[in-house]
């Protein structure tokens, strides 16, 4: 018979023992006590609900990991910044990208970052570095990181952690902290190798920091280092290419110190700096050092000899550089060749450059076509158009097709020859070669055709310009702005804007571009009268025009209406040039209204980042005059002087307005009695000034006597009898 099993024990009628789950309280005589049935007592309530400890978040494991899952990433958007971030991250080793996560996550060092770096059981060196060299890393959290990883128990920096570090300073431009890198590894018990200043020295040489790789020598040194040949050599070019001749001369005598032998690469790095600083005797001696030490220069090092005379302009060391290469009988190639020519072609040695390319010609290389447009451009530049055109038909009977450099080179030559038929015509060989030619193309055409007065040639050439995309209306403002550069030409432009102005070829820019031209050749009645055209026209004028118009105003005594024209550009929402408000400020200190020039300097100071300096200075001087001390005044308007801003009406202007304002009648002609002393103004232009300082002090009284009146309500009665106080 089977046996039965035990019925269910109940809550009810169990007994209730006492559990305790954990460790106990180690003692003396029980160190460790793990939990257990201890007890049988019974709880007092038997009937009372058991409490249960809160659910607690399920312990961290690393295998569960997944940093692409949504609930890791809550703020996941496919436009997230960090995805690119994230995306260099999946290169890495688990547990790399689990604190590169954490990095991106949490931003900033903190509690939060750190407990999730507590996580992990331990870091190994290979790991921190794995992590140091992902970029776009905050500098700040890859230094916390190191210094948080080196406290870690039996943890210990390698080689790999403190280069890693090197290049993750460096990479956020904190180069002065990675060349302290060798101080810590040696306060940290790792004294640093040949290898960690190697690595700093190859990283300011990439960036061009010369100084600071003599910096990292000179540590290399104290630290009792003597680099290798190929060190010294990346060090003396680093110096070269940041034009620091001297360190490289002193690195050169520690070279020679340290008993190393040059190599070729050696002597080339001297020679070129030698070269560059125009030491050619000193580099033609190290040459000969090189031959005597078997280390012959090829035509490579020749050829990077002469690009770098080249370089500097140095065309007379080209040459012997050149003869000396021809006594070591060296051949020349193809790129030692158009490195001369084309050196010499910039410094308009063409006859010189010529025989060159004859002696290629002969030797039967291939010339690039790079050395052809050179001659061409050389021969244009000398007048000698037909030597380039003959150049352009070799070129072609070479096999290449001319580029539109060259095309537009020879167009150019041929209108400065009054060739202008024959110009057109390469002109329109540009455009069946689909060359797409460009405003440089057609410039020399336009101005051609204007000074031999063929307007209607000029309009038809302008309808093939906008048949071919060309933005005619930019390209003439170009072509104006051309020839009103050229005094010359002004009048040449002025008739061809009567002419396109029937043709409706002319724009607002043009207006301006005239107006600006005869103001600044003194023809302001003229350009007065184009302003006026420009406003019975359709177009209606802008800020520029208005400035313009402004000091042209000015310039003919009429503020008022430059007043005008100032209002109308306030009015389109828009600022006048400094120059316009400079000749306003002028033009009305002049005609005696002070108030209304102060008012326009500080509008002009407030609008524009960088003022007259008179303007400046008014305001200096005005706030100097509230301590009613013409000495101060006078060390202002010296402090002027000596910024080479001689004192003009608007300066005296605001002497009289900040006197009239703050001080006396007194202390002002004080400062003017000082001016005439220092013969910067006559004695008639000090009566003119005493006189205008009177005038305004009135002025100033009248009106404190009339906003008075107005206070008091006496306004009234005093115009019915009549006063001359008040104005009628």
């Amino acid at each position: 018979m089977p046996l039965k099993s035990p019925p269910p024990t109940t809550l009810a009628n169990a007994p209730k023992p006492y559990f305790f789950y954990g460790h106990r309280k180690p003692t003396q005589h029980r160190p460790s006590v793990r939990g257990g049935l201890f007890s049988n007592r019974q709880t007092i309530n038997p009937n009372s609900k058991i409490q249960r400890p809160p659910p607690s978040q399920p312990p961290f494991d690393l295998s569960r990991w997944d940093p692409d899952s949504l609930p890791t990433r809550p703020n996941y958007t496919e436009d997230d910044p960090s995805e690119k971030f994230f995306s260099v991250a999946k290169t890495l080793s688990p547990i790399a990208r689990y604190i590169v996560d954490s990095f991106r996550k949490h931003g900033q060092w903190g509690p939060p970052l750190v407990a999730d770096l507590n996580k992990l059981r331990r870091v190994t060196p290979k790991l921190v570095a794995e992590v140091l060299k992902v970029p776009h890393i905050d500098s700040r959290l890859s230094t916390k990181f190191f210094h948080w990883a080196g406290k870690q128990k039996g943890y210990r920096h390698d080689f790999s952690c403190y280069n890693a570090f090197a290049y993750s300073l460096n990479r956020t431009n904190q180069f002065r902290a990675a060349d302290q890198v060798p101080e810590l590894m040696d306060m940290q018990g790792k004294p640093p190798s040949e290898k960690q200043f190697e690595i700093l020295i190859r990283m300011h040489s990439d960036a061009n920091r010369g100084l600071r790789v003599y910096y990292v020598y000179e540590k290399m040194k104290k630290f009792g280092f003597k680099p290798k040949v190929f060190l010294y050599n990346r060090i003396m070019d680093a110096l070269v290419k940041t034009n620091h001749l001297d360190l490289v001369m002193f690195v050169y005598e520690d070279f020679k110190e340290d008993g190393l032998v040059e190599e070729s690469i050696t002597f080339m790095i001297l020679i070129k700096g030698l070269c560059k600083f125009g030491r050619l005797d000193e580099a033609l001696q190290l040459l000969s050092r090189m031959k005597e030490n078997l280390c012959k220069p090829d035509v490579f090092a020749y050829t990077a000899i002469v690009r770098v005379l080249v370089g500097e302009g140095n065309l007379d060391g080209c040459l012997r550089i050149w003869e000396e290469m021809q006594r070591d009988e060296v051949e020349p190639d193809v790129i030692a060749y158009g490195t001369l020519v084309t050196g010499l072609c910039k410094k308009n040695q063409i006859e010189k450059a010529y025989e060159f390319f004859k002696e290629m010609k002969e030797k039967g290389y291939l010339i690039d076509r790079a050395i052809y447009g050179s001659l061409i451009e050389a021969f244009v530049e000398n007048g000698k158009v037909g030597s380039a055109c003959d150049l352009l038909k070799d070129l072609m009977d070479s096999g290449y097709r001319a580029d539109l450099t060259i095309y537009n080179s020879l167009i150019k030559g041929l209108c400065s020859a009054q060739r202008i038929d024959r110009a057109y015509k390469l002109f329109q060989v540009t455009i069946q070669e689909d060359l797409l030619p460009d405003y440089s193309t057609v410039k020399p055409l336009l101005v051609s055709f204007a000074e031999l007065k063929r307007l209607d040639d000029f309009c038809r050439l302008l309808e093939q310009m906008k048949s071919l995309g060309f933005s005619v209306r930019d390209d003439l403002s170009k072509l104006f702005e051309f020839m009103v550069g050229k005094h010359d030409k002004i009048l040449l432009a002025l008739e061809l804007f009567e002419h396109l102005k029937i043709k409706k070829y002319c724009n607002l820019s043009i207006y301006n571009i005239l107006i600006e031209s005869l103001k600044r050749i003194g023809d302001v009645r003229k350009a007065l009268a184009i302003l006026d055209e420009l406003r019975s026209s359709t177009f209606e004028p802008d800020s520029v025009t208005y400035s313009i118009a402004i000091q042209c105003f000015v310039g003919v005594g009429d503020v008022h209406e430059a007043c005008t024209c100032y209002n109308k550009i306030k009015e389109m929402s828009m600022v006048p040039s400094i120059a316009a408000y400079h000749s306003l400020g002028k033009g009305l200190c002049s005609i005696g209204e002070i108030d209304a020039s102060m008012m326009l300097i500080r509008d002009c100071l407030s609008n524009v980042s960088s003022g007259p300096l008179e303007f400046k200075y008014t305001l200096t001087i005005i706030h100097v005059c509230k301590s009613n001390d013409a000495q101060k005044v006078i060390g202002v308007i010296d402090e002027m002087m000596e910024q080479d801003c001689s004192p003009d009406n608007i300066v005296y202007s605001a002497i009289i307005y900040g006197m009239g304002k703050y001080g006396t009648i007194e202390e002002a002609r004080k400062v003017f009695a000082s001016i005439r002393e220092r013969k910067i103004l006559s004695e008639a232009d000090v009566i003119v000034y005493d006189e205008l300082l009177i005038d305004h002090m009135k002025k100033k009284t009248a009106d404190l006597v009339l906003s008075g009146l107005k206070f008091f309500g006496l306004e009234r009665k005093l115009r019915a009898k009549g006063s001359t106080l008040v104005p009628g």
